[in-house]
């Protein structure tokens, strides 16, 4: 296959990628750092990444990638018995790193290599994708490196990434070249994305949406990375303002805390307004926040639908006006269907009929590594992806997620109900923070739906019946809650993403 990022294997003095206040990197000088790292590593067999979010992280996955060699990138928050998991299960011949990071005792044993970001930049580099590294090998300046290029089996393992594990141990997911390209170039399709875009985010590099998305999307387009280095509201304020960004990603919780600043931040409103695009991934951003940014700025926040084993699915399509709740049309290459629990395939385009989401295309993981049963199990026949992720279809095709199979589909008095509407629905009413719903065995109803809720103020909070009464008048009486349970906040993961199984655990606590 060809290249996966041209721009780095031509090299160029333009700006690729930055991080924090840190320099920005040229294309040249990633590829030397890239490259002479790439050298060090390319017999390695599988390589862990101590994935901070920091420049160190991007010259080592690119390396990897140019080496051939698969990544498996680590979150530097997991704990210890998930990370010997993982290391256990991925057995990494070595493990990269910044020079400073320090790193915990699960990693003792596997050999390290410090990362170096301008090392390389000044040695003679005629283009890392294809030509000779200066700089590599044993740290010597002026020896020269046998060439390294990019492999050219599409199915080559690129990354291994871990899913977070909530219904066992994580799982390592293998992508391939071929998905990486497949599902990056389908989105230069649907968001316009050129070599001009400079795209701003602060989303951890230990994940796809960080990563793949974030960090790999734009060096494929040959465009330019601003990573905040931690999320704030005046890096997003300054980075699309005067730092001339023209691409924000970010998750629901990024953009609630935007949302909330903009009617006392100017700035903030004329950064987003002159963005090109806004994309909101990893759960869905609620309804109320979209109305507050579209309301203050002008602009739509565009939703798209992914997961570890399938990268990107569906987007809604750059230009085509607001569609909050939906997660647009499937992407070029992607097939879509959804299914009854009997299997059978729906073929409703009512915005109404429930079913599960199961998908095709080359955008798809090529296993899990070490689970031929686990593969064997996600596959329904005829290769369709079983994606766990429960969903409607409008009239004109476009998806609306309504939650996962396993924590957010309720069946209540002989209905399939969604959790993520009737969160939505109390998330319109004024005195609710934050809103999560679930379902629990009711002798009666089969199931009773739950609603877990922050309120604005927590000394006076709504009351359970009229949070019910509204629920009822927003959407339909057998989808009002039947109990509300008050929290001071949600527990959620790294992306943001509420973690539904903790909720009778932060009620307690």
């Amino acid at each position: 296959m060809s290249a996966l990022f041209p721009a780095l294997v031509a090299g160029s003095d333009r700006p690729a990628l930055r991080f924090g206040a840190a320099d920005p990197l040229s294309y040249a000088e990633l590829a030397g750092a890239a490259g002479a790292l790439a050298v060090r590593i390319r017999d390695t067999g599988r390589v862990a990444v101590w994935a901070t979010s920091t420049a160190e992280t991007a010259v080592a996955v690119l390396a990897a990638l140019l080496a051939g060699v698969p990544a498996v990138p680590l979150n530097p928050r997991t704990g210890q018995r998930e990370l010997a998991h993982i290391l256990g299960d991925s057995t990494p011949g070595a493990v990269l790193a910044g020079r400073a990071d320090e790193l915990p005792e699960a990693l003792a044993a596997v050999p390290r290599i410090d990362v170096e970001v301008r090392a390389a930049a000044a040695a003679d580099v005629r283009g890392a994708g294809s030509a000779d590294v200066r700089g590599a090998g044993s740290g010597d300046a002026r020896a020269t490196g046998p060439a390294v290029e990019e492999p050219d089996d599409a199915e080559s393992p690129a990354l291994i990434v871990y899913t977070s594990g909530t219904t066992g141990p994580p799982k390592g997911v293998v992508l391939s070249r071929r998905a990486i390209a497949a599902s990056l170039d389908a989105l230069e399709d649907a968001w316009a994305w050129t070599a001009e875009d400079v795209l701003v985010h602060a989303l951890p590099l230990f994940h796809v949406h960080g990563l793949i998305l974030g960090v790999l999307g734009p060096l494929r387009r040959g465009g330019e990375v601003r990573h905040l280095g931690a999320f704030s509201v005046e890096g997003v304020a300054r980075e699309l303002g005067e730092g001339g960004g023209t691409m924000l990603f970010g998750v629901p919780t990024m953009y609630h805390r935007l949302a909330e600043a903009l009617p006392h931040h100017p700035a903030l409103v004329r950064a987003l307004a002159g963005a090109r695009l806004l994309v909101s991934g990893s759960a869905a951003l609620p309804v109320h926040d979209h109305a507050l940014i579209t309301a203050a700025t002008g602009r739509t926040v565009i939703e798209r639908y992914g997961m570890t084993e399938t990268l990107m699915n569906t987007s809604v399509l750059v230009g085509s006006g607001a569609r909050p709740g939906s997660v647009g049309l499937p992407l070029r290459g992607v097939e879509l269907r959804l299914v009854e629990e009997d299997g059978s395939v729906l073929d409703a385009y009512d915005g109404e009929t429930v079913g599960e989401i199961q998908v095709k295309g080359p955008n798809l993981f090529t296993a899990y590594l070490n689970r031929p049963d686990a593969t064997a199990a996600a596959f329904a026949d005829g290769g369709w992806f079983r994606t766990g992720d429960m969903a409607v279809r409008e009239a004109d095709g476009s998806v609306r997620i309504v939650g996962r199979k396993a924590t957010d589909l309720i069946k209540s008095g002989g209905y399939k109900i969604g959790a993520g509407e009737i969160e939505n629905a109390l998330l319109d009413h004024p005195e609710v923070s934050e809103a999560a719903v679930t379902g629990e065995p009711d002798r009666d109803l089969g199931e009773r739906i739950v609603a877990w809720v922050v309120p604005v103020d927590p000394a006076s909070p709504p009351a359970a019946d009229a949070l019910a009464a509204h629920v009822a008048a927003q959407l339909a009486p057998h989808k009002r809650p039947r109990e509300v349970r008050y929290l001071t906040a949600l527990p959620r993961n790294d992306m943001g993403k509420i973690l539904k199984k903790a909720l009778p655990e932060a009620l307690r606590g």
